[in-house]
């Protein structure tokens, strides 16, 4: 497979030698996340829908301190993000997810240079209605018999898993084969309609649970590490709030703050994956607890770096002290102060 652009390895390498020399990297901007007066000019970012928020909070502080700079924040996903990024179409890509090999590749064939940074920690919060009272918790077991390849439809069940109780003899075999190692399976499931839905392919949240959940068991049940075949993808998060709120006995899946944004509305569901039920908290994701987590990044284009000084302004001011609340103010978890100065180290080093 392809490697990634030897920047990140020299930005790593940059990262070690300015922390060797003075025992931290220089906090980008001014101090206390001041911004330099009067920066203009518009940029482009695109991608992640779960890092939008975050994106977008920082560039109305920004332009609270610089009226006459513009932006557009887009939140069509991960993958779709880096298609564009790759393609030198935007200035920064807002990602769920760290970039693909095949995508690095494609920034390589058209001369794309960048820059990664993480930016916050994120849980995804998977979910159901208030009113399914019968689930309260679910190991990774139960969301690959419920979600994955082996639901449905398939050749030998064209309808696949229509009711949560359609998938118990599945749930039986996975524990003889298993045991705990995936987490204990809390069937017998009620018998009542499964009505699932989650992010498309274009997004890093299915990614990131293709990879968390789903993929290792797959691989040993020898599946395609991917979801059932007739999987509700939607591009939106708040049509997956919508389509399962909308249903008494659904399933899905969303970032952790588009599901604390709807309490009430939607009910989440602990998790899990051999240790015991954890509910998707932000201090369980910051202290590792909670097992369904993930880093989310920025990905600055260096051209556009060099050649539109309000790009560089943004990303400035992204990791300044005032910039990096945008993470907590849209809640999402912070990075610890070892994570985001390696982020600030990468940017200077760039």
């Amino acid at each position: 497979m392809p490697s990634r652009p030897t920047l990140l390895a020299i930005g790593a390498a940059a990262s070690v030698l300015l922390a060797a020399c003075s025992g931290s990297s220089p906090t980008p901007g001014s101090s206390a996340g001041q911004s330099s007066p009067g920066v203009s000019g518009e940029i482009y970012v695109s991608g992640s829908s779960t890092v939008e928020p975050i994106s977008t909070r920082v560039a109305e502080k920004f332009q609270d301190l610089n009226p006459d700079f513009g932006f557009t924040v887009e939140g069509p996903g991960t993958g779709d993000g880096f298609a564009l990024f790759c393609n030198d179409e935007t200035d920064i890509s807002d990602a769920s997810r760290s970039i693909k090999d095949e995508e690095a590749q494609a920034c390589a064939d058209s001369g794309v240079e960048y820059v990664e940074m993480q930016i916050a920690f994120d849980g995804l919060s998977v979910i159901t209605s208030p009113e399914n009272t019968a689930i309260s918790c679910l190991s990774y077991l139960d969301l690959y018999v419920l979600l994955g390849p082996e639901s449905g439809p398939t050749d030998s069940d064209p309808d696949g898993f229509q009711t949560w109780s359609d998938a118990n003899a599945l749930a039986a075999e996975l524990t003889a084969q298993f045991g705990n190692d995936y987490g204990a399976s809390h069937a017998p499931y009620p018998d009542l309609d499964l009505a699932e839905t989650g992010p498309g392919e274009e997004s890093g949240t299915f990614d990131s649970f293709i990879e968390i959940v789903l993929a290792k068991i797959a691989e040993a049940r020898d599946q395609d590490a991917t979801t059932r075949a007739d999987h509700q993808g939607q591009a939106n998060d708040n049509v997956i709030i919508e389509g399962v709120a909308g249903s008494p006995s659904s399933l899905g899946w969303v970032g952790m703050a588009f599901a604390e944004g709807a309490v009430g509305r939607v009910k989440t569901i602990a998790i899990d994956k051999g240790n015991g039920c954890v509910e998707p908290t932000p201090a369980n994701v910051a202290d590792g607890t909670y097992p369904i987590s993930r880093a989310l990044f920025i990905y600055a284009n260096l051209a556009h770096v060099a050649a539109n000084p309000a790009v560089q302004a943004y990303v400035d001011f992204y990791l300044s002290d005032a910039g990096i609340a945008s993470v907590t103010d849209t809640g999402y978890v912070a990075l610890p102060a070892d994570r985001l100065e390696a982020a600030r180290a990468a940017w200077n080093a760039r």
